[in-house]
């Protein structure tokens, strides 16, 4: 049985879907909320989201071999994350997944465990 990662494309994809995903996060008015949580530039988060999305799919554990356990919502405790900033990203990694030809399958299955991830991610109300 193959793995998400193997499913998407391997590394090339992987790394096509977190370029698409900060691209329209930079692009995209009703992104601002989660771009502003982010710095000036996206060359640093781009590089983490493909690290860690490389384990996550079930690829190589890149993210683990360079910092460690992931920790997610530790990592993110400082920046307040409600249903809004969750709604934006989950809009952003849609477009992504739809915008470099994820197929319809995995695509649903992805969707599924992103917005499970995402929703983890929330830490004020709202």
């Amino acid at each position: 049985m193959q793995t998400h990662y193997e499913r998407i494309g391997g590394e090339e994809d992987v790394r096509r879907l977190v370029d698409r995903f900060y691209d329209l996060m930079d692009s995209r008015q009703e992104a601002a909320g989660i771009r502003d949580l982010h710095a000036k530039s996206l060359k640093g988060s781009r590089e983490k989201l493909f690290l860690f999305l490389s384990g996550w799919l079930g690829g190589p554990q890149l993210y683990v071999e360079k910092f460690g356990h992931p920790r997610l919502r530790q990592r993110h405790v400082p920046f307040a994350i409600g249903e809004s900033e969750r709604d934006q990203w989950m809009a952003c990694m849609l477009q992504a997944m739809q915008d470099i030809g994820v197929e319809e399958g995995l695509r649903r299955e992805l969707t599924a465990a992103f917005r499970k991830t995402a929703d983890f991610m929330r830490n004020k109300e709202g």
